[in-house]
């Protein structure tokens, strides 16, 4: 469905001309930043309906109950604006509060028709995407992928990398990581991170600030510290205090070499979509990291956008190193049989679990504990022998199964927060008795599979 700034009044009508009955899943995007690909405005449409592909083939959400959608508000791309075929409105894109009263009518028009439904955000730029997220999480069954997927994926990756260095996952929490992005998924990765370890930590304020302190934040201007002018408020909370830099031996704006060499981090992030960011200088200096096996996650998408290649970091950090991307690349053959294991980092690990398990549980919200049930559960899915390998990441082949195991841990941490409100025939009290393997056998239960009966026989 196509929702345009021009039907304002008109959506809750428009809603009613979708023809099914049921629909349980939603994923709208209005276009403005797809992918690495930039601004494509209503083209972008191609993206709600391949997530939504996704979902009918790892979550088996029943795809008669899916519905795409493109909010279109415009576009500031200047060669759709003076395309003759353009389908979309030839406008520069609406802003402001009269941008924010198209995304109100629309999310109060379908959850009135359809109560139940979860709406995941997909690739809404920047500066809306942490708005909106925090504009509707609390009223409504909703979720940015690219903030709290993207994120919960990279922590999955994170205590993977953990296990990788043969320590426990509670051990998170000393990681000293460097992040080069600060831009939507850099400060949903970061956010989910200090959370995460927080919680490791019993969940209280110090807890809290100690988080903080693993982290070091870098973008376009350098490092992020408390000087910086005109800073980003969702970047505030990770600003390096300056006498802490200066103990580093590194000041505002320090460059991501300098923050590499000084910090000696056990991990290094890139999510600043900076094709070949990491380059042989910031490796080089990755060298000196005080951890036994250092991880680079490489997160930013598509393949050209990716901060270094696996090629890159096995050949010049060694063949310790653990890598993720986001984006496939192929092993690495490191000789003597051995092999340097590229680990993709696709948010199809995540989001079709959590949307399932959202569902079936019926929980009012979508919260940061289900969130982080996800991430665990994926983190802990794969075998010690896979992650001493530096496998942290599973094979796709595997993913109805990834996406049935994380779907329970959402339901089961929604029933933990007292959240869930049962699904069609299950109560939330008969939820509250099912063990964990009867949770298991219940999200099995309840996912659609392309199983066609034979109506014609032939005889040999």
């Amino acid at each position: 469905m196509y929702f345009s700034a021009e039907d304002r009044g008109e959506m809750m009508s428009m809603v009613y001309n979708w023809p099914a009955e049921q629909v349980d899943m939603i994923v709208v995007t209005d276009g403005s930043r797809i992918l690495g690909l930039g601004d494509l405005g209503v083209h972008g449409i191609g993206i709600a309906v391949g997530k939504l592909d996704l979902y009918v083939a790892a979550a088996g959400i029943n795809p008669q109950r899916v519905l795409p959608v493109m909010i279109d508000v415009g576009t500031n791309n200047e060669k759709l604006l003076k395309d003759p075929l353009y389908l979309g409105l030839q406008e520069h894109r609406l802003d402001g509060d009269e941008y924010v009263e198209v995304i109100d009518e629309f999310m109060e028009a379908v959850y009135t028709r359809w109560p139940n439904v979860i709406v995941q955000f997909e690739d809404f730029q920047s500066k809306w995407a942490l708005k909106l997220l925090q504009r509707y999480r609390n009223s409504y069954r909703m979720f940015n992928d690219d903030v709290q997927g993207t994120a919960g994926v990279a922590i999955a990756g994170l205590l993977g990398a953990v296990r990788a260095q043969g320590r426990p996952m509670i051990d998170f929490p000393k990681q000293k990581i460097v992040v080069a992005g600060a831009g939507s998924a850099g400060i949903g990765v970061l956010n989910t991170a200090r959370k995460t370890m927080a919680r490791m930590l019993g969940n209280n304020e110090s807890a809290f600030e100690s988080a903080r302190s693993q982290f070091w934040v870098v973008d376009a201007k350098g490092l992020i510290t408390e000087e910086r002018e005109n800073i980003d408020p969702d970047a505030q909370p990770f600003a390096r205090k300056v006498n802490e830099a200066n103990r580093q031996g590194l000041g505002e704006g320090a460059s991501l070499v300098e923050v590499v060499r000084q910090v000696k981090p056990d991990v290094l992030l890139g999510l600043s979509a900076v094709g070949g960011l990491f380059s042989k200088e910031v490796l080089e200096a990755l060298k000196e990291s005080t951890s036994t096996r250092p991880a680079i996650f490489a997160m930013s998408n598509p393949t050209n956008n990716a901060e270094c290649t696996p090629d890159e970091a096995f050949s010049i950090v060694g063949d310790n190193v653990i890598f993720a991307s986001g984006s496939p690349f192929r092993d690495v053959d490191l000789g003597n049989g051995r092999v340097g294991h590229c680990n993709q980092g696709n948010n199809m690990y995540l989001f079709p679990g959590i949307g399932l398990g959202t569902l079936l549980s019926g929980s009012r919200i979508v919260s940061d504990g289900m969130l982080q049930a996800a991430s665990e559960c994926l983190a802990a899915y794969m075998t010690e022998e896979e992650v001493l390998n530096g496998v942290i990441y599973p094979s796709t082949s595997r993913i109805r199964d990834i996406t049935k195991e994380v779907a329970a841990a959402v339901v089961k941490e929604a029933i933990i927060e007292d959240l869930a409100e049962g699904y069609r025939g299950v109560d939330s009290r008969e939820l509250q008795r099912l063990s964990q393997e009867e949770i298991v056998e219940y999200v099995k239960n309840n996912m659609w599979n392309p199983d066609y009966p034979t109506l014609v026989y032939k005889e040999d």
